[in-house]
């Protein structure tokens, strides 16, 4: 806990897309910075869901063909994953650590549901090695029989 502040990275570092951007924006901007999710917020920067590369190209998808038009046709708020629950605690270690193991990142929200940010898998672990690399500087452990 020592370094808990790490464990938030704030929104102004975190890409994201408008509800209202088309899928092309997304697209190219998960693409472009090989991310596998990113963050949906409407105009008041409230969060709104999350959005992927195979949701957007499920949408491309037509029977036998790829209909990249699609692109332009729909909005992010059209295909986005909408059954996100955020977090408003980055810092409850334990609830996160259990969140995380089937996300690489949580959303994190303030009461009014505005995004401040991201908890990522990777921030918690490395926060997580840390402590069990300097375990027995911090802790004597003896065995019982």
């Amino acid at each position: 806990m020592a370094h808990q502040e790490k464990f938030l990275i704030p929104a102004s570092l975190v890409a994201s897309v408008n509800v209202t951007n088309t899928l092309d924006h997304a697209f190219l901007l998960l693409t472009k910075n090989h991310y596998a999710k990113i963050v949906v917020v409407d105009n008041e920067n409230h969060f709104r869901g999350l959005i992927s590369l195979s949701m957007i190209t499920d949408r491309l998808i037509e029977t036998a063909t790829i209909n990249v038009e699609n692109l332009q046709r729909y909005r992010v708020g059209d295909v986005m994953q909408t059954d996100v629950a955020p977090i408003t605690d980055p810092y409850d270690v334990e609830e996160n650590l259990h969140l995380l193991i089937d996300q690489s990142f949580l959303t994190v929200v303030d009461q009014e549901g505005h995004f401040t940010g991201i908890v990522t898998r990777r921030e918690l672990l490395k926060a997580v090695n840390y402590t069990v690399h300097r375990f027995a500087h911090y802790y004597h452990v003896t065995e019982n029989d």
